[in-house]
């Protein structure tokens, strides 16, 4: 029965997805894309190891095993040349390909691999651009193919964008959904689109910090010290929907639209889902209904729940202070 996991193409996605999967208790191919000579293929490989037994030492250093387990977790993984696809495919069932992101690249080199791997493996993509559809023609059996967009570090970061095609099977997106949970993964499904979830909202963000800084609204430091102890701070609690919910859609609506006018900048105005919401009345955690439902039986849990997590991370942080019982004079 196949039972390694293979990573196609020995850069960094590959050798991140590797150290996932092997963390995790899993056999792990990671195969050349390249043909190369020995010696060439020999210095990758030294390279491969060299930064795979970095990573895990790091992850050791952190406190998340005991460093004298890393050679064991390192076996599971074995480096194969260009040459050995056929006998790596035989051996697989799910296969990440990671190559350089060049679409005809990709196209080529997935449509070689689909024609020779077993009809029962799943074959994903960890494209950060390239949309599965614009792949899928050249896949031999397109329902078994689908993109799974990991965030760098992936062997930290726990979510996987995952997005299936229009030939995707169902199955084979919630067998792929089932594996990636397995192994500690935070997956998540949307359309193929530009940009996926996370991309998407993170360049308005960063695009935003840096337009701050060439207005000399604040220094660098400042912006990433607001982003920490407040944007960040809150949304790894809240999600940002969530969080729409929670201060109130009409907050937003009204904010929205000063800032377009203030800033002159159209990119501010509130979408139309915000100002439907704002016009039926559905404005959140107040009204029992936004972009979530909140039961009123259930709100005050609701709120407490969350009012806990985010002091768990004051804490994290090591801002929680214990109440001064005397009256302070603090100026």
């Amino acid at each position: 029965m196949p039972s390694s996991i293979i990573c196609l193409g020995a850069g960094r996605m590959g050798r991140g997805i590797a150290v996932c999967f092997a963390y995790a208790g899993q056999d792990v191919i990671l195969l050349d894309a390249k043909p190369r000579d020995a010696a060439a293929f020999a210095k990758l490989a030294e390279e491969a190891e060299a930064e795979l037994r970095a990573t895990f030492a790091s992850l050791a250093r952190c406190g998340l095993f005991d460093a004298a387990d890393i050679d064991a977790i390192l076996a599971r993984i074995s480096i194969k040349p260009e040459s050995d696809t056929a006998a790596a495919l035989a051996a697989s069932h799910l296969l990440f390909e990671g190559v350089p992101e060049v679409a005809d690249l990709k196209r080529e080199l997935l449509a070689r691999i689909s024609a020779i791997a077993p009809a029962d493996m799943i074959i994903a993509s960890t494209t950060s651009t390239i949309l599965v559809d614009d792949l899928s023609p050249a896949i031999v059996g397109p329902e078994r193919f689908l993109n799974a967009h990991w965030l760098n570090p992936a062997y930290i970061i726990p979510l996987v964008e995952v997005s299936p095609g229009v030939a995707t099977s169902p199955d084979v997106t919630a067998r792929l959904i089932e594996i990636l949970e397995a192994i500690g993964k935070v997956p998540v499904v949307c359309k193929p689109s530009p940009g996926f979830i996370v991309p998407r909202l993170q360049s308005l963000a960063m695009n935003e910090a840096a337009r701050l800084v060439a207005e000399n609204v604040a220094s660098p430091a400042d912006i990433d010290k607001a982003v920490r102890y407040g944007f960040g701070f809150r949304f790894g609690v809240l999600g940002v929907l969530e969080f729409i919910d929670w201060g109130g859609g009409d907050i937003l609506y009204y904010g929205s639209r000063y800032l377009s006018q203030a800033l002159d900048a159209p990119r501010f105005d509130p979408p139309d889902n915000v100002i439907q919401n704002m016009h039926e009345g559905r404005l959140g955690l107040k009204s029992g209904q936004g972009f979530f439902e909140y039961p009123a039986d259930e709100v005050e849990a609701y709120k407490h729940r969350r009012l806990q997590a985010l002091v768990n991370r004051l804490k994290d942080e090591g801002l929680a202070k214990s109440p001064i019982i005397k009256k302070a004079v603090l100026f």
